[in-house]
């Protein structure tokens, strides 16, 4: 796998991606990552298609040898204020501002990013055709991941270690029973239909 696209000559592009658009609960996080010429691609893919002791290894690799990385994040609130896309857009924002280098340009997954400041080519499925998005990916969703186990030993009770706070009939079950969190992001449909049928939020049972 091989980036197909380039924005010039010499130029230092970065990959960015995101991890955590759809999940009832948590942050929505983004990674900005610029490879070195003649990385090996061998264990890089889209980060949905590895195992995750396979993603683990690709994470623990790229950002060993990784030119430069940078992660963003936008939390649950700002979700709700912002709007999920938005916050997406944002998110990738900062993790492109986190690289400690300049970038001459991006490729993104997905749509182009909103006020980027550099040059952007937006590929739909470029975590799966692009090198540095895979890697965006990967390094996106680990950070997410672990972020997520942090929660689950914050608010036990709703299996985030598990499911990462996307919408599992175990989640269902422990939102009804326990109620939103403080995490939850109260503006997605399943969560407000447990809200409007009168289920009390945790900090106030």
């Amino acid at each position: 796998m091989t980036e197909r696209l380039s924005l010039g000559p010499n130029c230092t592009i970065a990959g960015i991606d995101e991890a955590g658009r759809g999940p009832l609960a948590g942050s929505v996080f983004a990674a900005a990552v610029i490879l070195p010429s003649g990385f090996d691609p061998i264990g890089i893919a889209d980060s949905k298609q590895l195992t995750e002791k396979r993603r683990l290894a690709a994470y623990e690799r790229i950002i060993a040898e990784a030119v430069a990385v940078g992660v963003g994040e936008v939390n649950a609130r700002a979700i709700e204020q912002i709007n999920i896309l938005r916050a997406t857009y944002k998110a990738m924002l900062s993790a492109l501002a986190g690289l400690e280098c300049e970038v001459d340009g991006v490729l993104v997954d997905g749509r182009a990013i909103p006020h980027c400041p550099c040059p952007q080519i937006a590929i739909v499925h470029g975590d799966a055709l692009c090198l540095s998005i895979s890697a965006a990916s990967i390094v996106a969703k680990v950070e997410r991941d672990r972020y997520m186990c942090e929660l689950d030993a914050q608010y036990p009770g709703y299996g985030f270690a598990k499911h990462k706070g996307y919408c599992t009939p175990d989640h269902l079950s422990a939102l009804r029973r326990l109620g939103p969190c403080p995490e939850h992001r109260t503006t997605f449909a399943p969560v407000a239909a447990i809200l409007e049928a009168g289920c009390l939020p945790l900090e106030l049972r």
